[in-house]
């Protein structure tokens, strides 16, 4: 075989050292995909000489239904590029390549195993997550034992979507110590083609709200068509997420969306607030599922919003299903002031909520340490469609809708504060001695 050379961006570099787990997190554009394919070819070309046999690899997606889904072609591509063929061990079939000494790349979705099944990849070195964003807990908690030989490898490419997903909690939440990761995005391509410079920019200018997750590889806080997008676009650019403190001679107002206790409940939601003058500051969220209300009032008193004035939706005056009274009772009792529960809006409620959390999009303020789940939340938060006549069916009632309903609620019940009785009230300060 001739001597193989392949050029590599410097980004990639560190990956190019042994390790168990190698990933490429990033955008659009960056490379991510070729240099995985190139890597394989190289470690399939170079097996017999360094371990002694031909390599096993497997391409893997969550779902593979059909192979032009995979990386099969790309890694054909690589394979003409450099000139490789039958007389350098690697022969091309429908659904496999063969590659020297007996070494074989096959394409595999991980949805189509079970724990019995997987076994069966038990001899392989390699192992290529592609768009690892989608890869399942269980996927993932299913394959890493299975490719266990000496020197194996576990490969992810991916572009960031959420970062309770999967490969995120594993490679960036709770990295291993034997893992290299890297971050890749167009700007670190040298070879980035002048025909996705054009869409780039493209997207820069017509869908702002959704470019950096496409082509920078952040987190997906926009969902396409989300009711809020603009407004956490709007804000983010015009530098109103970032740190954001409480005034502390104003007070502390929590807005609620009750959940329930039990598996099947829904979440219960927080958003803390302070109305400052024009601003609205948004200053922490807090989320829970299925947990009684005495760990939601702990969660308040931890943080130091002993004092917050609390908030509470119309289902506030509802009997707890568990002690059998009322939400607004028990955190009375437990020493908060509780505002009287804002009344049921009736039809259209959600909308209502919607347009006047929209109405106040300028002047909200967003404590970004804090509020980042809240805000991918309100980022999802999107119209239910019917998509065969193409026409809205409201808001859709999922994990985000309840993130959206507390801060609605705030919305609701907002009054601007120089319309306050006491807005023109002199601030008594407490005489602490000094001249």
């Amino acid at each position: 075989m001739a001597e193989l050379r392949i050029k590599t961006a410097e980004v990639f570099e560190p990956l190019l050292k042994p390790a168990r787990y190698k990933g490429a997190k990033g955008g659009r554009g960056s490379g991510k995909s070729h240099f995985f394919a190139e890597l394989m070819v190289e470690d399939c070309a170079r097996a017999p000489g360094e371990l002694g046999e031909g390599l096993r690899c497997v391409c893997i997606r969550e779902v593979l239904k059909d192979l032009k889904d995979s990386a099969k072609l790309l890694l054909e591509d690589k394979l003409r590029k450099f000139g490789l063929g039958a007389a350098d061990g690697f022969k091309v079939f429908r659904d496999v390549i063969e590659t020297p000494k007996d070494g074989v790349i096959i394409f595999k979705g991980m949805q189509d195993y079970s724990a019995e099944s997987i076994k069966s990849l038990e001899g392989f070195r390699r192992a290529w997550i592609e768009e690892a964003q989608t890869l399942r807990t269980r996927s993932l908690t299913l394959l890493r034992p299975t490719i266990r030989l000496n020197d194996s490898e576990i490969w992810a490419s991916w572009n960031p979507r959420r970062r309770t997903d999967a490969i995120d909690d594993f490679l960036v939440a709770h990295k291993p110590d034997d893992a290299t990761v890297v971050t890749a995005n167009w700007s670190d391509n040298p070879w980035f083609p002048e025909t996705l410079d054009k869409e780039r920019l493209l997207d820069l200018q017509n869908y702002p709200e959704r470019y950096p997750h496409i082509w920078g590889g952040e987190y997906a806080t926009v969902y396409e068509g989300a009711y809020f997008a603009g407004l956490l676009a709007e804000a983010k650019a015009k530098g109103r997420i970032g740190v954001v403190a409480a005034d502390p001679l104003l007070p502390i107002r929590a807005f609620i969306d009750i959940g329930g206790a039990g598996a099947t409940a829904d979440a219960f939601t927080i958003w803390i607030v302070q109305w400052v003058g024009q601003q609205i500051r948004v200053l922490d969220y807090y989320e829970s599922v299925g947990q009684v209300l005495a760990y939601h009032v702990s969660w308040l008193r931890k943080s130091g919003y002993q004092d917050a004035i609390l908030y509470l939706p119309h289902d506030g005056v509802a009997t707890n299903n568990i002690t059998g009274k009322r939400y607004e009772d028990h955190l009375r009792e437990a020493g908060f002031k509780v505002e009287p529960p804002i009344k049921n809006q009736g039809r259209g409620a959600a909308m209502m909520r919607i347009e006047a959390l929209r109405r106040l999009g300028p002047q909200l303020w967003f404590n970004e340490a804090t509020t980042q789940d809240g805000r991918e939340a309100l980022g999802f938060y999107h119209e239910k469609r019917d998509e065969a006549r193409n026409i809205g069916l409201g808001p859709e009632h999922d994990w985000s809708s309840h993130a959206a309903d507390s801060l609605g609620l705030m919305a609701i019940a907002y009054e601007d504060p120089a319309r306050a009785a006491e807005f023109n009230k002199k601030l008594e300060y407490p005489d602490l001695g000094y001249v």
